[in-house]
């Protein structure tokens, strides 16, 4: 059985994962691009090789804040396989990686005919819905300086690096926060000797002390993405 590197069909049985493949297309995912939109019914299903991407929920007053990230352990836009309701979140490509993209439509005709993937889909969303109910309420509740760090360990869990091509005004965005928020708090970290921050790049320094100064959100999201896997 192929290794792809995406962790979702690697946990697929061969023939299931060959049925995939066959209609998937390798493609290159820059940075900020867009695989779906607000209010849109994706017409492709991504498997991330490598990379990250947001879900990020825009306000009618001009706010906006990320409440999912999607990596090699996933799909993304797996959730048009469930009804033909149009998707609440724009779906953006947030650290340049590389994929297989597979048609709807071909994923639709495996999803009713082969109980393994409809099993691992409805798992994967299921998981997807409960970390999205656990960040919305920690851009709620916790400090810009703990989510900063849980995000940042997040985005180097899902894309597989732990240094990130990432922007102040981009980190804003996801965290729901302003500007000169996320430069103080990125100060705070790199000075604490957590992270090497320059111009458009963190780079995790020190995973167990980032570790440490994350809100529990951090251990409580990676353990519903392990469990799919253990």
């Amino acid at each position: 059985m192929a290794v792809t590197g995406n962790r979702l069909l690697d946990k697929l049985s061969e023939p299931v994962q060959k049925l995939i493949l066959a209609s998937s297309r390798p493609v290159d995912l820059p940075a900020r691009i867009h695989l779906h939109r607000l209010h849109e019914t994706p017409t492709h299903i991504y498997f991330l090789l490598r990379g990250a991407v947001s879900l990020v929920v825009h306000m009618s007053e001009g706010g906006s804040a990320e409440v999912g990230m999607i990596g090699r352990e996933g799909m993304v836009g797996g959730d048009a396989l469930l009804g033909p309701a149009p998707s609440a979140v724009d779906a953006i490509v947030q650290i340049a990686g590389a994929g297989l993209r597979v048609p709807l439509k071909a994923m639709e005709v495996l999803f009713h005919d082969h109980e393994e993937f409809r099993t691992r889909v409805l798992e994967f969303q299921q998981s997807q819905i409960n970390i999205s109910g656990q960040i919305s309420a920690c851009n709620k509740l916790h400090e810009a300086e703990a989510r900063l760090s849980r995000w940042l360990l997040t985005a180097a869990d899902r894309s597989g690096s732990d240094t990130l091509g990432l922007t102040q005004e981009y980190l804003a965005q996801m965290l729901g926060s302003q500007r000169t928020t996320v430069a103080l708090v990125a100060g705070v970290l790199q000075r604490a000797g957590l992270i090497d921050y320059r111009r458009g790049m963190v780079k995790i320094t020190n995973r167990a002390g980032l570790t440490e100064a994350a809100c529990t959100c951090y251990d409580i999201t990676r353990q519903i993405t392990e469990r799919l896997y253990q």
